[in-house]
Order: structure tokens, then C-alpha cells, then sequence
């Protein structure tokens, strides 16, 4: 499906207009502290002409039928290229962790890891993670390691989404 860019877009957030707008999918977790799962994901990355994207996911349990059954997790945040292709992602989630992601841009892919964890004295113990996204034949893929509980870094969620 083809995108427009807004002509409102704030110049510095060209290496990311492919991102701008709302994704919708399916996806998959694992970890060896839980049972897989599969979850319907809601992207949606948002401007308002400032130097910075606003990001929202919200990921779903999946009815046998497709429906929307009752919500995981939801996370939001800002986006910020800076200069070099570089990127700093600042997210929170309501369990109680605060990340600062930095980052590259190349083309239609992004690499992040974390540079901070910062997590309130109820919320489970993460302490490091790495991201991927990507444009692949219209599709965004991203892919999620992390590490926590005790664990190292390793696969957790991965999901594929098309712009709706």
C-alpha cells in the first residue's frame, strides 16, 4: 500500500516518514520464563510538525475468529533522528519501565538498543534490550530481544504488520 508524506513533516523526520501512520498484525512471544503466545498488534506513529514521531503499540489477545479478545501490553513514546542517522527512542509502559533506546537509521531498517532501564520497585526486572525494524515488501517486521529475570539477552516478540 502506498504512503504520503505529509507536507506538514518536520524535515529531520524524513528517514522516517516510511514509519508514519497505523499498523495492524499479528505476532509471536517466547521466553524461557513464560509459555508462547501470539498476539494482534496496533501500531500507530504520529507527527505534529515538531522534530519528533509519537509512537503508541497496544498488542491484543487474538480470538479464533480474528477479534480482538482482551489487551497485553501497550507502550508509548517518542522517536528523535539526530543527526548521522542516528536515532533516540525515549518509551514507557505502564508496568512500571522507562527505556532510552539509541539507534541507527539505514534506509527502511532501524537497529536500537538500550542505553537505560529504569523501572519502579513493582515492575519485573529487565535490564537490557535490543530492536529491529524493518520494510520489507510493504510489511513492517520489527523484532524484539530482551533480557530479564535473570536471563541474557535473547528472542521475545517478533511481528508482522501492514499499514492500514
Amino acid at each position: 500500500m502506498a504512503f504520503e508524506i505529509s507536507q506538514d513533516l518536520h524535515p529531520d523526520l524524513m528517514p522516517l516518514a516510511w514509519l508514519v501512520g497505523r499498523w495492524e498484525g499479528r505476532g509471536h512471544g517466547d521466553y524461557p520464563t513464560i509459555e508462547k503466545f501470539e498476539f494482534g498488534q496496533q501500531i500507530d506513529f504520529t507527527h505534529n510538525g515538531k522534530p519528533y514521531l509519537h509512537y503508541v503499540s497496544q498488542t491484543y489477545v487474538v480470538g479464533e475468529d480474528g477479534t480482538k479478545e482482551r489487551p497485553l501490553a501497550v507502550e508509548t513514546g517518542f522517536w528523535r533522528p539526530q543527526p548521522g542517522n542516528k536515532l533516540e527512542v525515549i518509551l514507557a509502559h505502564p508496568t512500571g519501565i522507562a527505556e532510552i533506546w539509541y539507534g541507527d537509521i539505514d534506509g527502511a531498517k532501524i537497529e536500537l538498543q538500550t542505553d537505560v532501564v529504569a523501572r519502579t520497585t513493582s515492575a519485573k526486572e529487565v535490564t537490557a534490550g535490543h530492536r529491529l525494524y524493518g520494510l520489507v515488501n510493504g510489511e513492517l517486521l520489527w523484532a524484539y530481544d530482551m533480557a530479564a529475570e535473570g536471563q541474557s539477552l535473547q528472542p521475545h516478540l517478533w511481528a508482522t504488520l501492514v499499514r492500514s
